[in-house]
């Protein structure tokens, strides 16, 4: 039976026969109010992700150990990330990484860190998704991506104004407890997505939301949108476990395209360059701790400005579109600073023209990556998933995003020595080539399309135009209420 579906209110086509409806980014001080609140989870990932960076030159200095074992250098970064695949919250750490008396007790600090970081990575963009309108809803969720990026750029600033300070890297990884008591103290007055509250009948408290984000021409009109999703949830099974994504078709293809982007985001390398680019740039021939810290500072901010590029263009040219571009430079860069590698190898000289070229070759790398895959994968995974399955599947691609983290951050530097600096750029650039091939096939364009609408691209690929979500009875229930909304 051909399946014929009323077009949603919020969607694109509706915002077009009523462009005065439209929101802007800035249309609405709530709803950037919740974002921004929202984000400080990714303020904090992205400041505990890249403080390590400048901390581990001085953190070499004061643990010999360390200074000769590039195992416990990779764990002491990658630790954080074990914690966040953990994803169990701790506001503890910060303290116990500036007390750190050894290695073990530092490499202790960072895995409470990364515990409260991982919750964070999965709550806020599926949050932000949830309370944002549809036309700007890449944009805000982006805006917890900028919150990552800078981050790390603060924390590049940190590491540079404790440089002469004695204590250096204890000063560097203890501010991290600041921005996580902000938090804690903000989400004690936000509320609930309305979205979700709406799907646990709380609809006053939905509708008390909604009011303070839409005004009154469109209020009636996503809240008879939210009806209408609430009432095809209640067709559907009322609680999904891990094993029924992949019992699905549909669920199977959207986590596919979630994980996958996921996946790619981190195998194209992007953790390499933030989490070791004061190693890379000292590899290249930079040997001052000082110098290597200013140039690692210079590509923490470009990655921030183009993060505000990406959170523009996400919402005008669409996801796939800005990925591939972006994955595009990404092959671009890698190639140079792979080949900067190769030549620099044959060089005595202390940087020099090819170490230079290596920074270049990080500057464009980050510029290409920073406005695509930085904010995408994290936008699509937060649209392409049923309310039923968007809390499962957001927090299996982010622990699949986190596992992919760790693999690079644990993995880099003793490539690196076995296999040359060189040929490890230029396997990942390998690999950005066939995440080019895995967008084109697998990620479908999802911009300023309701989440109605986002599920109605997975029954399309699953089953044609015949769908269902999982078994017949469901396939015939779905069909009729879909018959009804399109008769009404």
């Amino acid at each position: 039976m051909k399946i014929t579906i009323q077009t949603a209110p919020g969607s694109s086509g509706y915002l077009d026969m009523f462009p005065e409806r439209r929101m802007s980014y800035f249309g609405n001080s709530y709803i950037l109010s919740l974002t921004v609140t929202a984000g400080i989870g990714g303020l904090l990932f992205g400041y505990d992700t890249g403080v390590i960076s400048g901390a581990l030159l001085y953190i070499k200095d004061d643990f010999e150990v360390v200074k000769y074992s590039s195992f416990l250098q990779e764990t002491i970064v990658s630790m954080a990330i074990v914690g966040a695949i953990i994803g169990a919250a701790s506001g503890a750490g910060a303290i116990v990484m500036a007390a750190a008396p050894d290695p073990y007790v530092l490499i202790s600090g960072r895995l409470l860190v990364g515990l409260g970081v991982g919750v964070a990575s999965v709550t806020a963009p599926v949050y932000i998704a949830e309370a944002s309108p549809s036309e700007v809803r890449g944009g805000l969720v982006s805006t917890n991506v900028l919150m990552i990026t800078g981050g790390q750029f603060l924390s590049y600033l940190v590491n540079s104004a404790f440089t002469q300070v004695p204590g250096t890297w204890r000063w560097m990884l203890g501010v991290s407890g600041v921005p996580a008591v902000i938090q804690f103290v903000l989400m004690l007055f936000m509320p609930e997505s309305p979205r979700w509250l709406f799907m646990k009948n709380r609809k006053a408290e939905a509708i008390e939301v909604l009011t303070r984000i839409y005004d009154i021409s469109r209020l009636e009109d996503e809240i008879d949108h939210l009806s209408e999703a609430e009432e095809e949830e209640k067709l559907r099974k009322g609680t999904v476990g891990y094993l029924d994504v992949f019992k699905s078709k549909e669920m199977r293809l959207a986590f596919l395209a979630g994980a996958g982007l996921q996946a790619f985001q981190q195998f194209t390398g992007i953790n390499t360059v933030m989490y070791y680019s004061p190693t890379i740039v000292q590899m290249a021939g930079f040997h001052s701790n000082q110098l290597a810290l200013f140039l690692s500072l210079i590509v923490a901010a470009m990655n921030a400005a183009g993060t505000v590029v990406g959170i523009y263009f996400i919402d005008h040219c669409g996801r796939k579109k800005l990925a591939l571009s972006s994955l595009c430079g990404v092959i671009i860069s890698l190639i140079i600073l792979s080949v900067s590698f190769f030549k620099q190898s044959g060089s005595s000289a202390d940087g020099g023209l090819y170490g230079w070229l290596a920074v270049l070759g990080l500057a464009l790398y980050i510029a290409f990556f920073a406005p695509g895959m930085g904010p995408v994968p994290w936008t699509v995974n937060s649209e392409i998933y049923p309310q039923q399955y968007r809390g499962i599947c957001g927090g299996m691609s982010a622990t699949v995003n986190w596992i992919s983290n760790l693999i690079v951050a644990q993995t880099f530097l003793s490539i690196a020595e076995t296999a040359g600096t060189g040929m490890t750029f230029l396997i990942l650039a390998g690999i950005a080539v066939l995440a080019v091939i895995f967008v084109i096939v697998f990620v479908p364009e999802t911009q300023g399309l309701t989440f109605s609408e986002v599920e109605q691209i997975w029954k399309e690929r699953a089953w044609g135009n015949n769908s269902g979500w999982g078994s017949s009875s469901d396939s015939n229930n779905l069909e009729g209420l879909l018959e009804q909304g399109s008769r009404s």
